[in-house]
């Protein structure tokens, strides 16, 4: 269990470079095992949840070589199509494998998954999308999936869920005829992972809307691709540098579209930033306030599927607003222990109501002290560092190993732009 010991009160300012997308890369690396030949992915992060899918890869027969941020990828012969489950529990996205391997290896014995408990995170609608492919599916202690050649099929998802969307897409390249998915997902990392597919030889359209054809191929080929930048750890930064007075500079921060979205909710909170193509400046901003709704109305941020605000970055917001001038409510809609963590923030002084198990109201200005804190999820955990950084005094995070899965270097990166943060095992 390690855990980080932060100073507070001091500005985070600099040159920030993204790394690639988390929720990109880790479907990118399973669709390695739709083709034979070498797949090279660019920037990938190199965060736990990242080296959990290369180990998982690796066990099966997956040839993996990692040369700084490169990875390059070659699933020629498979020595099995049973997953670890003791690999299987400590990341979510082992489920994304079970798509790619029915369709070209013909099944495949996947364990539950693990993840962040931040709320019911059901498998429904990647069976539902399996099957209508031609996968048999049993459940006991493990999901096994089996298939002859699998035949393409209309569906209509009930939710518009990324990683099934993720799967059942990598799935449906291969299957004989045109599928296609209605109410399919379509965050910038489907996007992504759309694109890389077609890149191996897919034919994928409809990519960014939520009705998505793919007309099977026959066969899949090698690919070269750079993974774009991870959007929620751009806004995880910005928000680090508002809430400590610093500025920064973000070069190739990510699509124009991408941002515009982010952009709607930070200003709110007062955060302001200019653009120039894919970089953003984002100036100190002192005095902020909290930007009322048309009307006068109390402003609220909520989460939504793409293009609403995303879930991933609610936690760090609701930061942001204890240091905004006025009064906020963010709802949030897609996970109900998403917001248990906000009992942290008020043990530092936040002045939060909790309204129930999706809302809470921030009234801002307060000063934070610091605290001794426990990470539970990712996204919280950040949340909690970005806190102990503007806080007084010195806070401690444990079960800090839990932020590795999602943020690369934490506590080096930002040092490098001035924060004081020491961690201990």
């Amino acid at each position: 269990m390690a855990k980080f010991i932060i100073q507070g009160g001091r500005p985070i300012s600099g040159t920030f470079h993204p790394r690639g997308n988390k929720n990109a890369v880790l479907p990118m690396l399973a669709s390695c095992l739709l083709t034979d030949e070498p797949v090279i992915l660019h920037n990938v992060p190199l965060i736990n949840d990242v080296k959990v899918m290369l180990r998982l890869l690796d066990s099966i027969g997956v040839a993996v070589s990692l040369d700084d941020h490169t990875v390059t990828l070659c699933a020629k012969s498979l020595k099995t199509t049973e997953l670890s489950e003791e690999l299987c529990a400590k990341v979510r996205t082992s489920i994304l494998l079970a798509g790619p391997m029915v369709a070209r290896h013909g099944g495949a014995t996947i364990y539950p998954p693990g993840g962040d408990v931040i709320g019911r995170r059901r498998l429904d609608t990647h069976f539902y999308g399996l099957r209508s492919l031609g996968a048999e599916i049993t459940t006991d202690t493990a999901y096994r999936f089996k298939a002859g050649p699998l035949t393409a099929w209309p569906m209509v998802f009930d939710e518009a869920s990324v990683t099934a969307t993720e799967n059942v897409m990598m799935a449906a390249t291969l299957a004989a005829g045109e599928s296609t998915i209605y109410n399919a997902a379509c965050e910038p990392h489907v996007q992504d992972l759309a694109h890389l597919l077609n890149a191996m030889g897919a034919d994928i359209t409809g990519i960014g809307t939520n009705n998505i054809t793919i007309r099977g191929v026959e066969k899949m080929h090698g690919a070269e691709y750079t993974v774009q930048p991870d959007y929620i750890e751009v806004g995880s930064y910005i928000s680090a540098a508002v809430v400590t007075g610093g500025a920064l500079t973000i070069p190739n921060a990510g699509e124009p579209r991408t941002l515009q979205v982010m952009q709607r909710a930070f200003s709110k909170l007062g955060v302001e930033w200019t653009r120039d193509g894919r970089d953003l400046i984002v100036p100190a901003q002192a005095d902020r306030s909290i930007r009322p709704d048309e009307g006068n109305a109390t402003p609220k941020i909520e989460d939504g599927i793409w293009p609403a605000f995303p879930s991933d970055l609610m936690s760090v917001c609701i930061v942001l607003a204890t240091q905004t001038a006025g009064t906020a409510l963010f709802f949030e809609k897609m996970f109900e222990s998403r917001m248990y963590f906000v009992d942290h923030l008020m043990g530092m002084g936040a002045n939060i109501i909790q309204c129930d198990p999706h809302r809470v109201v921030v009234i801002g200005p307060t000063r934070l002290r610091g605290g001794n804190l426990t990470s539970p999820d990712i996204r919280a955990g950040m949340a909690m560092l970005i806190a102990a950084c503007c806080a007084e005094g010195q806070s401690v995070i444990h079960n800090a190993q839990v932020i590795d899965r999602g943020y690369e270097a934490i506590e080096d990166r930002l040092t490098y732009l001035g924060a004081d943060i020491v961690r201990e095992q």
